[in-house]
C-alpha cells in the first residue's frame, strides 16, 4: 500500500529524476527502494553511470523493463582521471538539458562532484540531492583527505538542495555547510535492509554449508565487501593464519575455522597470493560477487567487518538482521550499530591480535556467542526499508514540491 503522501503526490508530480553514480551496479544494489518510491510518485527515472565498470552484478535489461532510461557516461571513481571526469560532466550537462531533468540525485564522491557541476553549468538548473555514503574526511582521516575532499564538499554544498547522510558524524558536519537557499540536511539509517529477506532461517544452514563446502562442525566466518585496501580483508586472513599456527604448536588448539569472502575488486589477486602464502587454500575462499548473501549468512557463526573506513556498512547490518554476531573494526560507520559485548566484538582496524582474540573467544564460547546472536536482530530494527522510507519520502516530497 503506498504511503498516504504518495497518493497525493502521484498526480501532482510528473517529473524526471536522474540518478548519477560512478559504479554502474550501485542503483540496483542500493537504490532500488528510492526508485520504487519515485515511481509511486509518478516520476520518470533516468540513470547515468559508467556501465563499463561494474562492481556489483546487475541486469541492464531488467532496469530498462522497469522503465529506467540508461545513459552511459565516462565517469571514473578516481579524481585523478581528470580527462574522463571532465568528459562525464559534459555528458551529464547534455543528458540533463536534453531530457528536461527536474531532479538530480547523485551518489559516490565523483558522482556527486560531476553531477553537481553539471546541474549548475547547464541550462536546465535541476534540484540536486546528494547522498553522502560516508565522507572521505572524518575524525582521524589523513590530512590530504581533509585538504581535498572536505574543501570540495564544502564548496559544492552551495550547489546542493538536499544532502542525505548515513551516519551521525557526517550529519553533524554537513549541517555546518552552506547549502543552496532553503537547503536541508537529512540523516537516514542506511539504504534500508529488507527484514523479510535478511532474517534467521536455521533450516538452510546445513544444506547451504554443504553447497559451499563448509563442514557442518566448522566455525564459519563470513565477509561481504568489495576487495580493496579499505575493506581490509587481509587482516582477518592474517588472524586466521595466526590461529592456524597455534594449532600446529598446541594440539589442544586444533581450530576448525573456515573464512568465506564475498565480493569483487582490485585486491583479488593480492588476497589470493596472501591465502597461498599462509597455506590457507583449504580454509579461506573467495566467492566473488554473490546474489545469495541472505542464504550464505545462514551458514555463518560470525560476520567479520574489518574496514578501515565505513560510511555505514549495509553488509554488516544484513548479517545482524540474520542474528549473526559481528567482529567489526571501530569506525564512524560501525559505531552506528556495533555494540561491543552486545551484538559483537569491536576491534581496532589495524590490530590483527585483537581480531585473532575475538575469533578465538567466539570460537570457544558457544553460549556467549548464542547470547550475542539472540540480540542481533533487535539491535538494528531502525535500519529497515520501512524506517528509511519514511525519511526518503520527506526528502523527495520536499525536492519535488518546491
Amino acid at each position: 500500500m503506498p504511503h498516504p503522501n504518495l497518493l497525493y503526490t502521484r498526480k501532482k508530480f510528473m517529473k524526471r529524476v536522474l540518478f548519477v553514480t560512478t559504479i554502474s551496479g550501485f542503483l540496483p544494489q542500493f537504490e532500488k527502494n528510492d526508485v520504487k518510491l519515485l515511481k509511486q510518485m509518478g516520476c520518470q527515472i533516468h540513470y547515468a553511470s559508467n556501465f563499463t565498470n561494474p562492481i556489483y552484478a546487475f541486469d541492464k535489461t531488467e532496469l530498462e523493463k522497469n522503465g529506467v532510461a540508461l545513459h552511459q557516461i565516462d565517469i571514473e571513481k578516481s579524481p585523478a582521471k581528470i580527462n574522463k571526469n571532465i568528459k562525464a560532466i559534459k555528458q551529464l550537462i547534455k543528458i540533463i538539458d536534453e531530457n528536461d531533468i527536474d531532479i538530480v540525485h547523485c551518489h559516490n564522491p565523483m558522482g556527486g562532484v560531476a553531477a553537481r557541476i553539471a546541474a549548475r553549468a547547464g541550462k536546465r538548473k535541476p534540484k540536486v540531492i546528494y547522498t553522502a555514503h560516508g565522507f572521505h574526511f572524518y575524525k582521524g582521516a589523513p590530512i590530504m583527505n581533509w585538504l581535498l575532499f572536505y574543501t570540495v564538499e564544502r564548496f559544492l554544498a552551495r550547489y546542493t538542495d538536499i544532502i542525505v547522510t548515513i551516519n551521525r558524524e557526517d550529519y553533524i558536519r554537513a549541517k555546518k555547510f552552506r547549502l543552496k537557499k532553503n537547503g536541508e540536511v537529512y540523516l537516514i539509517h542506511s539504504v534500508g535492509v529488507d527484514k523479510e529477506k535478511f532474517a534467521p532461517r536455521p533450516e538452510l544452514r546445513e544444506t547451504k554449508r554443504a553447497e559451499l563446502g563448509i563442514p557442518a562442525d566448522a566455525f564459519h566466518i563470513v565477509t561481504a565487501a568489495e576487495l580493496n585496501e579499505n575493506k581490509n580483508q587481509k587482516l582477518v586472513i592474517e588472524a586466521v593464519a595466526a590461529l592456524k599456527n597455534k594449532s600446529k604448536i598446541d594440539a589442544d588448539k586444533a581450530y576448525n575455522i573456515y573464512y568465506t569472502i564475498c565480493g569483487k575488486g582490485p585486491n583479488e589477486d593480492k588476497l589470493k597470493e596472501l591465502i597461498k602464502a599462509y597455506g590457507l587454500e583449504n580454509n579461506v575462499s573467495l566467492l566473488g560477487y554473490r546474489t545469495d548473501m541472505d542464504e550464505i549468512l545462514q551458514t555463518a557463526d560470525v560476520f567479520a567487518f574489518p574496514s578501515i573506513r565505513e560510511g555505514l556498512g549495509v553488509a554488516a547490518i544484513e548479517a545482524l538482521m540474520c542474528n549473526v554476531p559481528l567482529i567489526a573494526a571501530d569506525n564512524r560507520g560501525t559505531r552506528e550499530y556495533a555494540s561491543d559485548g552486545n551484538n559483537g566484538i569491536v576491534c581496532r582496524y589495524d590490530a590483527v591480535d585483537e581480531f585473532e582474540e575475538a575469533i578465538e573467544l567466539l570460537y570457544g564460547n558457544t553460549a556467549y556467542r548464542k547470547r550475542m546472536a539472540d540480540r542481533c536482530r533487535e539491535s538494528v530494527k531502525k535500519f529497515t526499508i520501512e524506517e528509511v522510507e519514511k525519511t526518503m519520502t520527506k526528502v523527495y516530497i520536499r525536492a519535488l514540491g518546491e
